[in-house]
Parts: structure tokens; sequence; C-alpha cells
């Protein structure tokens, strides 16, 4: 069975925010008004955040991209009174925002904060709206988002996988945020399958999942920084 996760190397994130950006242009997040932004209501399915360690001027600066941990476990799905959340049988935590009913139960449940509720009925610029993506949809208001793993690029590339008569292959399919890292801080892959990165990577001694301690299981992994 496939066990889709993400090992990511916190050493070699530079906190250049590229897998925000793609985050957000391929997946068709809107940006919120200054108001809304004032009111707390910015969302990004990928999340960059910075951590200062020491007094300054010896200080250092490090990153966390912090997308949803896809968890094993997942307390959202619990929560759920419609399950428009849903844990799908190869670990990608989705969301049907047809069957959502806005209740952000599983917001509130979430440990991690990578849910997000739309509070408004997003408007695009004309400009803009030849620039977004046809393979995912536009959330309306009053419905919970987040991410993915880019579940619509692994559907494209199982179709391509089966019309060519082969199986798929670990390069066939990256997220976006992967896919643009340029340090390749972010490795996805399937985490039970041998023969992919991310299974050797999430055995290093460096490797850590965040606050694991709850029984969430998430399936994104960190190596923390080298001494």
């Amino acid at each position: 069975m496939t066990r889709w996760g993400m090992v990511i190397d916190l050493d070699r994130c530079t906190g250049c925010a590229a897998c925000e950006v793609a985050c957000k242009s391929e997946n068709n997040i809107a940006t919120v008004s200054p108001e809304q932004a004032d009111l707390g209501r910015t969302f990004s399915w990928m999340k960059v955040m910075a951590q200062v360690n020491g007094d300054f001027p010896d200080t250092t600066m490090r990153f966390m991209p912090r997308p949803c941990m896809q968890c094993d476990n997942p307390p959202c799905v619990k929560v759920c009174p419609v399950s428009a959340t849903y844990l799908g049988e190869e670990g990608i935590v989705g969301q049907i925002y047809a069957r959502c009913i806005g209740c952000r139960y599983c917001a509130n449940a979430c440990p991690y904060t990578v849910k997000y509720f739309n509070w408004y009925a997003p408007e695009w610029p004309e400009t803009a709206r030849h620039a977004l993506n046809p393979d995912v949809s536009v959330r309306p208001k009053g419905v919970i988002e987040k991410c993915t793993f880019c579940h619509h690029r692994l559907q494209r590339a199982k179709e391509e996988a089966r019309s060519d008569g082969r199986e798929l292959q670990e390069e066939d399919f990256q997220p976006a945020c992967a896919e643009v890292c340029p340090t390749t801080a972010i490795v996805f892959g399937d985490l039970d399958n041998p023969r992919h990165r991310v299974h050797e990577l999430k055995q290093d001694p460096r490797a850590m999942r965040l606050m694991e301690e709850l029984g969430t299981e998430p399936k994104v992994y960190y190596l923390t920084p080298r001494a």
C-alpha cells in the first residue's frame, strides 16, 4: 500500500518562500485584503515559519516549511460531522468542499493549525482569471481548505502511467512545493517504498516529526539542523 509523505531538510531550507508562491499559484489560493489580514484571516497551505536563535548580534535564523502533516491518525477526520475531511487509501487527507458545512471543528482539532476557513468569496481580477489552474477548484465562502500534496497532479500522473502501460515511478509526480525548491530541501515520495528517497531519509538519525507525542502519526518528517 502506498503512503505518500514528505521529508524536509531544515539544513537546506533558506526561507526563500518559493514553495509558498508555487503552492498559491498551483492551487488557486487567493490573496486576502489588508482588512482581512488585520483580522488574522490570511491563509497559506504551505507556510514558511521563521525562528530566531540567540541574542543580537550573535543570532541565527532557521526556517521551517509547514504543509499539512497528512496524519495517519488525523484528529480532523474524527471530528467532522459530515465526513467532508477524510483519510484516503494512499494516506492523503482530503477535503470534499461540496460537503463542508463550515463548522470548523477540523480546524480546531488540528494541532498544526494548517486548516484554513474561507471567510469570503474569492475575487479575481479579470487579468488573473486566465492564470487560474483549471485542475483545481476555486473554493467558495464558508468552507475549510488545506494542502492535499497537489493531489490533482498525482491523479494526472497515474492516468499517464496507466495509458503508457507502466507503473507509477517516483519521478512521475512531485507537488508544486517540492518541484520549485531551489535547494531540494523538500523531498516527496512513498514512505514505504525502499526505492523512494523519502524511505531512506525518514530513517536518518536527524529525522523527527512535529508533536508526534500526540499520536497523530504525521507523514511529514523534518531533518533537524546539524550542530
